[in-house]
């Protein structure tokens, strides 16, 4: 495979792969939820858990990508079997 299609390849296998760690995250924060803090919190309250459920899936599955990308480029050469996204570095002009 070129180096372009291994880029597209990745990205979207990232993709879908972040899709599933926000979606794990949010059943295993909606379980704890409905299982330890519903019990503890007004009725009231209990209306914001979703949101703020839902939000914290989001910063969970970011963190968690994040880290496992950082690993995978420490042990890839990014340079050999990818190509740029947004096309190459200019060199800088020096006058």
């Amino acid at each position: 495979m070129s180096k372009k299609t291994n880029t597209w390849v990745f990205i979207l296998c990232a993709t879908v792969f972040n899709i599933l760690i926000t979606i794990i995250s949010f059943l295993v924060l909606l379980v704890l939820y409905a299982r330890f803090i519903i019990k503890i919190i007004p009725e009231e309250g209990a209306a914001w858990g979703f949101p703020i459920i839902f939000i914290a899936a989001i910063a969970l599955s970011f963190l968690v990508y994040r880290i496992i990308l950082k690993q995978l480029l420490k042990r890839v050469n990014v340079e050999k079997y990818f190509d740029p996204i947004f096309g190459k570095k200019r060199p800088s002009r020096r006058d």
